[in-house]
């Protein structure tokens, strides 16, 4: 009788293995084709902004453009706060994604 139970946990164990092993699989797959998203406040355009930006529709998007554009690059993350309707708490749930490129 112990021996048939050994014989069957054994091969209940051989039967989940393979499912154990595909979920590793999976759990890796998935990690790997994770995507990071960046926004350039310095070149995107405001439909890019409004996309990407947590917290900012179009019009705080054309906002950020208008003020670009009308003072020239931004030099500093921060700089996004001078923008009306960029606070503090809009420039902290989006600066992980924020870029600055040189503009010449």
């Amino acid at each position: 009788m112990k021996a048939f139970n050994i014989l069957v946990a054994t091969a209940i164990l051989t039967l989940i293995a393979p499912v154990w092993a595909e979920s590793d699989t999976t759990t890796e797959t998935a990690q790997a084709e994770t995507v990071l998203l960046y926004v350039d406040i310095n070149g995107d355009d405001a439909e890019k902004l409004a996309d990407l930006m947590n917290g900012v529709g179009l019009k705080k998007a054309e906002a950020i453009v208008s003020y670009r554009e009308e003072n020239g690059a931004f030099t500093a993350v921060e700089d996004l706060l001078m923008v009306p309707g960029i606070g503090p708490a809009t420039l902290e749930k989006n600066r992980a994604i924020i870029r600055l490129s040189e503009v010449n």
